[in-house]
């Protein structure tokens, strides 16, 4: 006979059994054994029907095809840039044809598209088995950071400060007026306002710090209205943990 042995949003650890019996099944952050589905990390317990997955608390960032992050520029290259991913193991490239929607004429200064230590925002095209990432700076939104500030979170905490659909970083950007863009190798850039740059970083690290908490868009809703003094408009509830 199967039984669940763990809640929704329950703590557990590497090797704890959360599951027995055929009826469940495991996914990320879990595995069967035998007839047991058993934590492979330490993290959330994430139900959804009769699949069960665990959300990580901390650990380093995965990059994956798709993926919006924001990255250093570390070498200048014949054929493009090498450049750092904040809290990841894998190195990255960015090559002169992903760089720019104009043509850059074969012996160009690079510098003048990205420089040593320059951040930028960058889409992930490729992951190889060698831990090696290849970007493209050519889409909507993706660009050199010119100032602002950049802030670090747990990446594994991006998805509840983006909220469902864009809604947590949109609320935090309409209260503050700031420019927001959330990578999701846990760096973020914001631009705006001294005074409001200032309550935009304490209300993400709010999110980072409160993240597994029930009712968090309405905390972050009153915060918000305290710290700048204007009425804040919810576009959407964020009420469940999201991996």
């Amino acid at each position: 006979m199967s039984e669940l042995l763990v809640q929704h949003k329950e703590i557990v650890v590497p090797g704890q059994i959360l599951a027995k019996g055929m009826d469940f099944f495991p996914s990320f952050g879990t595995y069967r054994r035998n007839e047991d589905i058993v934590a492979n990390r330490l993290g959330l317990v994430n139900l959804d029907g009769k699949v069960i997955k665990t959300i990580p608390l901390s650990g380093t960032y995965l990059p994956k095809r798709g993926d919006t992050i924001i990255a250093r520029v570390t070498d200048i290259l014949m054929s493009g840039w090498r450049a750092a991913i904040y809290n990841s193991p894998y190195e990255s490239m960015l090559m002169v044809k992903e760089a720019s929607n104009d043509f850059i004429a074969k012996g160009a200064d690079l510098r003048q598209y990205f420089d040593i230590n320059e951040f930028f925002v960058a889409k992930i095209t490729n992951v190889t088995s060698q831990k090696l990432v290849d970007l493209t700076v050519r889409g909507p939104g993706l660009r050199k950071l010119r100032g602002g500030t950049l802030i670090s979170v747990n990446a594994h905490k991006v998805p509840r400060i983006i909220g469902k659909k864009g809604s947590m970083v949109s609320m935090i950007k309409d209260a503050t007026g700031c420019r927001i863009t959330v990578g999701q190798n846990g760096l973020i850039w914001i631009l705006g306002e001294p005074k409001q740059e200032v309550i935009a970083i304490k209300a993400i690290k709010k999110i980072e710090q409160e993240s597994f908490t029930s009712g968090l868009t309405d905390t972050m809703k009153q915060y918000l209205e305290e710290a700048t003094g204007t009425k804040v408009e919810m576009k959407a509830k964020e009420d469940e943990v999201q991996q």
